[in-house]
């Protein structure tokens, strides 16, 4: 029994002694100013842009180590194309069959920081109709600071990256409308 006290008691010292963890800062999406969407070359004709308007989204950054996770839920009922007919073809299942997949997510796997600990990148797992492809997101723009308004810290982020639709199953038409697709995420968050 002495033994398990001078143990417990060697525990709790070397705790006193052990350098503060850095608090790791956890932040929800602002609904009103997250979304993301999607460009294609829509046969050779042009660059056509849809949305999803419904993404949530919780990061945690700890800055002071350069370590950050986030994970994004996309609602695919929520895709906006300015067309309700197009609208309904991407839900129905020749594409994202919707009422099989209604939920497109996204996990990242790290945090790439730059300088002046800006997050340059994102690496994670993107899943789209039960299918799981690593994807990196390039991190166009990155701010944390007070937000002006609410008083409350806030992060905000622009990124940018591409990915194959037939990786998906969402290759319908390929190659008339081109494979390659670029992903569009703009996100603030709030402190919690």
């Amino acid at each position: 029994m002495k033994k398990m006290k001078k143990l417990l008691v060697a525990l709790l010292c070397s705790l006193m002694l052990a350098p503060a963890i850095a608090a790791v800062d956890v932040y929800e999406h602002d609904p009103d100013h997250t979304f993301a969407f999607f460009e294609f070359n829509h046969l050779g004709f042009s660059t056509q842009r849809d949305r999803f308007d419904k993404v949530s989204a919780t990061v945690s950054l700890d800055l002071e180590n350069q370590m950050g996770s986030v994970e994004v839920s996309i609602d695919v009922q929520s895709i906006s194309t300015g067309s309700l007919l197009f609208d309904q073809v991407l839900r129905s299942d020749m594409f994202f069959d919707v009422d099989r997949f209604p939920v497109i997510t996204f996990k990242s796997t790290q945090f790439i920081f730059g300088t002046l600990d800006n997050v340059t990148a994102v690496q994670g797992n993107l899943t789209v109709k039960g299918i799981t492809r690593p994807v990196t997101l390039t991190v166009t723009h990155f701010k944390c600071m007070m937000h002006p308004m609410l008083r409350k810290p806030a992060c905000g982020l622009n990124a940018t990256g591409k990915v194959r639709r037939s990786d998906f199953n969402l290759g319908r038409f390929v190659p008339l409308i081109r494979d390659e697709i670029t992903l569009h995420v703009v996100m603030e968050a709030l402190k919690r």
